[in-house]
């Protein structure tokens, strides 16, 4: 409370101002408690992240105790990061799969990948008539530069376009697997 005199003036009125202020403020804290979750990295969870290495171990736990699920062997395959401990990552795949990797193996750069086998127009802008500059093989991963209104820039092999975001994987903001 200010030391100046003033506010004694304001009586009834003030009191019941100062109620509300203070109503807000513990509203305000408990939309606080609903946002993302604080993680041991500081950053926010889910989110995307690509594999660094061609052969990344993957397991059923975060501790290198766990038993060995399967070895990725993607370099650059998007992931999505949906929990984590302060040096173990729990990913989703592009196909669903769940596990625990160390997060030396994985990169903050963001790629998309082309899941169905057919190939996707890259657009010179972002919209379905636009002219089509190049083309993303099916299966096939690609660096993510940008999403607005649904759209989203990828680069590949010199080559870069928009693709709907819809037709990739590594861009919804959604938690991608069931767990």
């Amino acid at each position: 409370m200010p030391t100046n005199r003033q506010h004694r003036s304001l009586g009834r009125l003030a009191l019941i101002a100062l109620t509300l202020v203070g109503a807000s403020a513990v509203t305000a804290g408990i939309a606080q408690a609903q946002t993302p979750r604080v993680t041991p990295s500081g950053m926010d969870v889910p989110r995307y992240v690509s594999l660094k290495y061609g052969q990344v171990n993957a397991r059923v736990g975060p501790d290198e105790e766990h038993r060995l699920l399967w070895i990725y062997q993607a370099k650059g395959l998007p992931v999505q990061v949906v929990a984590e401990t302060r040096e173990w990552r729990r990913i989703c795949d592009p196909e669903g799969g769940v596990a625990w990797v160390h997060k030396r193996t994985t990169d903050g750069r963001r790629t998309a990948m082309r899941v169905q086998a057919s190939p996707l127009p890259l657009r010179a802008q972002p919209k379905a008539g636009a002219r089509v500059t190049a083309y993303l093989a099916g299966r096939a991963t690609a660096n993510l530069d940008k999403c607005e209104k649904g759209w989203c820039r990828l680069k590949a092999g010199g080559e870069s376009g928009w693709a709907p975001e819809s037709e990739i994987w590594g861009a919804s903001p959604r938690v991608q697997c069931k767990e």
